[in-house]
């Protein structure tokens, strides 16, 4: 056995094609309607579309990610209601199409963070920075958020100050438009590329001013008492994802960081449905966090795994560095969870795909000729796909050698 090669699409203005997605040996498509606004209804005839021409290249729609949760949903909004209605009616018709995973993120605002898209790493090949001192420069001195400063130590303050101090008018702008906009954008970001969209975003921010991690996750919790029933019967499994990075910025809280976050997180309702993405790229990011005990502990609550490494740096930076090498053992992280996969089999369930996607990817080659959203070039995908794929080849036939 195998986890199910999968890739993510971003439908038909994807730079990468589903006939080319096919040739390299990929089983599952993770894709979303990416048209459809967030707290609106996916009707069936929508998702029959897309899926009818995944299956057309002899693929499966094999994960939704995502099915995007609404702030309103988060932060328990007068639209509360309409919004968990129509969640749970785009839950039924994925359950009644046949697609049975999918991947959401409960994170306020902000889905994923990093301060440099063109980060070079030795040999030269592209990646993404998060430099915790620039972050914290960029939330100080250039969104200017109320009370920020409150948020970091004397001493990154400082720094900080100094810093931007430095940065030139183009370099602010550059630095606020890539947090806020360019690495949301197709993801189905809270603020889009409009002349305010600083203010709009503070804006945002100031929504959660009364919502610590206690009342975000009770507004999680009562997310998944009424979503859950519903995935329950029409066979969907729900699969949270972790903060990135994984740990407070703009002074919202994070819930879904740690291993005892998740633990709480499973334990709000009982039931094989309510489960976990496994994205090791978000993880790694916290020295404290142990992958393979993260597998050992959760394992059979893992629906759906991002495979990526990320570099450590002082001071809670990193950039991303791959697939296997990195911060991270990703041998035993993969070992870990073919093991988790053959207790499934042993087991009797029916969710032993545990399908995986290499996680964003370096950028090489000719994937600077080619148009790509940040993190998700061609050719540097596909050499992590690789590489995983050989290192599962590696660890059956060692494991088969041993008896």
């Amino acid at each position: 056995m195998a986890l199910e090669k999968t890739w993510r699409w971003f439908g038909v203005n994807d730079s990468v094609t589903l006939s080319q997605l096919k040739q390299i040996g990929i089983e599952g498509i993770v894709t979303s309607l990416h048209h459809i606004p967030n707290g609106e209804v996916w009707t069936k005839e929508e998702i029959m579309k897309v899926k009818c021409e995944i299956e057309s290249w002899g693929m499966r729609w094999s994960v939704v990610e995502s099915l995007p949760v609404s702030e309103g949903i988060k932060t328990c909004s007068a639209d509360r209601c309409r919004l968990i209605e129509n969640y749970k009616r785009s839950i039924r018709n994925l359950g009644e199409c046949g697609i049975d995973t999918v991947c959401y993120n409960f994170m306020p605002v902000l889905d994923w963070a990093r301060t440099d898209l063109h980060y070079k790493d030795k040999n030269g090949a592209e990646s993404m920075l998060f430099d915790y001192l620039v972050f914290t420069a960029f939330d100080i001195h250039i969104l200017k958020r109320p009370s920020a400063a409150d948020d970091y130590p004397q001493d990154v303050r400082e720094r900080a100050r100094v810093l931007a101090e430095n940065m030139t008018d183009e370099e602010k702008e550059k630095l606020a438009h890539n947090i806020i906009v360019v690495t949301q954008g197709f993801i189905n970001g809270t603020v889009g590329d409009v002349e305010d969209y600083k203010q709009l975003f503070l804006k945002y921010l100031e929504q959660y001013k009364d919502i610590d991690s206690g009342q975000l996750r009770k507004n999680l919790s009562a997310f998944l008492s009424d979503v859950l029933p519903v995935a329950e019967k029409w066979g969907v499994n729900m699969a949270i994802h972790p903060d990135d990075p994984p740990f407070p910025l703009l002074g919202l809280p994070r819930i879904a960081s740690t291993i005892d976050d998740f633990k709480w997180i499973v334990e709000q309702y009982d039931s094989i449905a309510n489960g976990i993405t496994l994205c090791t790229g978000s993880l790694s990011a916290r020295e404290d966090n142990d992958l393979v005990e993260f597998v050992k502990q959760l394992g059979e609550k893992i629906h759906f795994v991002h495979l990526r490494n990320t570099q450590r740096l002082n001071g809670r930076s990193f950039y991303e560095s791959g697939h296997l090498e990195g911060s991270i053992d990703m041998y035993e992280v993969v070992k870990a969870l073919l093991e988790e996969q053959k207790r499934r089999i042993r087991k009797g369930r029916k969710d032993v795909r545990m399908p995986f996607r290499p996680d964003h990817g370096l950028r090489i080659l000719d994937d600077y000729n080619r148009k790509a959203n940040p993190g998700y070039p061609l050719i540097g995908r596909m050499k992590g796909m690789a590489e995983i794929c050989g290192l599962e080849m590696g660890i059956e036939k060692a494991d088969k050698a041993c008896f």
